[in-house]
């Protein structure tokens, strides 16, 4: 298992996947969030640079950019919670990912991200607010990932299928060229 892997059997983990780590992307939040975090609690984030997994703090589990959807869907599943800490987001992709593993997230509100998220997925939190998402993450352990697992599977199902949204597209599609 993951927590077996990484050797952090009793912890929380806190998720974040990117493509690259930037500031846009939250990386420093990550960074200052974890430091302030209770020991119960760990940080793992995907998609570091060589250079970036140097210079992480001791509190911060790194992993290089993966392909491996098995190993991302490890990842996620494992997750107590998707952190989503962009402050510019076209959609949130690893968000609803979470949410297809039965994870809920937390993200800024900012740009598209607030969008993904309702009551029964995850919070919303005021974007670089260290305080206001330790404590929304705090709510929700408290609550326990299973009280939001099937909302965030469902979710995932009836919002985000890719073959629905492409007939959704193709009938949008037909219905513009059926208008001349």
């Amino acid at each position: 298992t993951i927590k077996n892997k990484y050797n952090i059997k009793s912890k929380y983990i806190l998720l974040g996947v990117a493509t690259s780590w930037t500031e846009k992307k939250g990386f420093n939040d990550y960074i200052t969030l974890s430091s302030s975090l209770p020991k119960e609690y760990t940080i793992i984030l995907v998609g570091l640079t060589i250079k970036q997994l140097k210079n992480l703090p001791k509190s911060i589990i790194g992993i290089p950019r993966t392909e491996n959807i098995q190993e991302l869907v490890k990842l996620y599943s494992a997750a107590d919670i998707v952190l989503n800490l962009s402050v510019e987001e076209t959609f949130g992709l690893t968000t609803v990912e979470g949410f297809a593993c039965g994870t809920p997230g937390i993200v800024y509100n900012c740009t598209a991200s607030p969008e993904l998220i309702t009551k029964e997925t995850g919070l919303v939190v005021e974007k670089n607010n260290i305080t206001a998402l330790k404590n929304a993450i705090f709510e929700i352990i408290s609550n326990g990932k299973n009280h939001y697992s099937s909302a965030c599977r469902e979710r995932a199902v009836n919002h985000y299928n890719k073959e629905d949204r492409y007939n959704e597209y193709i009938q949008l599609y037909n219905e513009i060229l059926n208008r001349k």
